[in-house]
């Protein structure tokens, strides 16, 4: 069930690879991840030594637990296995992005997708935006011939 989808990662980049982590939070983190008040737009992931870690993803202080709360855009710890780290920093050494593009629930756990990336440019944001305008006439189309 996913919780928080990053759509803009995939509009700016063109995805190489994905990889899934766990990520550290706090209790009252992890109820208001639960319930929905995660932002994802703008995060990005950095590789610090053997640490992978989640910037700038705000996720808003839980209600009910005023004291504890952490600071919602705090850099967040994602864990991952030795060789996933290892490929994720040699392909960030070579000149791509890792950005997050969601975050769900897997058998009650709260994961990241995270994802090697290469910059788009201009011309290919309008291709992207052209094949998703004809996906939608075809639909269109497709609905009123029924």
């Amino acid at each position: 069930m996913s919780i928080a989808v990053n759509k803009k990662a995939r509009f700016e980049y063109e995805i190489v690879e994905t990889f899934q982590a766990g990520i550290k939070l706090s209790g009252p983190e992890v109820k208001s991840v639960r319930a929905g008040h995660v932002q994802l737009v703008g995060s990005y992931v950095i590789v610090r030594g053997t640490h992978v870690s989640l910037l700038n993803a705000h996720i808003s202080p839980y209600k009910p637990a005023s004291l504890n709360n952490a600071e919602p855009t705090r850099s967040r710890d994602l864990l991952l296995r030795k060789s996933e780290i290892e490929k994720i920093t040699r392909q960030v050494e070579g000149g791509m992005t890792c950005v997050p593009l969601s975050i769900y629930l897997k058998n009650n756990l709260i994961k990241v997708e995270v994802a090697i990336a290469k910059g788009k440019k201009l011309h290919d944001k309008r291709k992207t935006i052209k094949e998703r305008e004809g996906k939608r006439e075809a639909q269109r189309v497709m609905k009123y011939q029924q």
